[in-house]
């Protein structure tokens, strides 16, 4: 199974002229986005919180998040995005590629649009 990269433009909800567009890694392991911290402050983004994140070797840490706009493949999605070291590697996370209408198809590495984005039953 291989990498699956997409471009991705991170806006600020408050003045979507902000933005800032990059490659991102698209990870099914992370819940929220990751974003480098000098890339969020360049378009006004300022944290809201902090949320605790499990890392890939078990560690627990406290990242800092705020929320965003998230545009990839023609859609647009509001998610929380965490605050990341300068050198990290923006990825795009299981949340915000959902909520999109989107599944990874790992053979040919790309992003695969779902017939609809599924939502809870309702009730009469």
């Amino acid at each position: 199974m291989g990498t699956t990269y997409v471009d991705v433009t991170i806006r600020n909800p408050g003045d979507r002229r902000r933005n800032w567009t990059g490659k991102f890694l698209v990870d099914t392991g992370a819940f929220d986005s990751l974003v480098p911290r000098g890339r969020l402050e360049e378009i006004g983004l300022q944290p809201v919180g902090q949320r605790d994140y499990v890392l890939a070797d078990g560690r627990s840490i406290a990242l800092e998040i705020t929320v965003a706009e998230i545009e990839f493949e023609g859609e647009i999605v509001g998610s929380t995005v965490v605050y990341g070291e300068e050198n990290a590697e923006p990825l795009l996370g299981v949340t915000a590629l959902e909520s999109g209408g989107f599944e990874v198809d790992p053979r040919n590495e790309e992003l695969k649009r779902l017939p609809a984005v599924l939502l809870k039953k309702l009730v009469p």
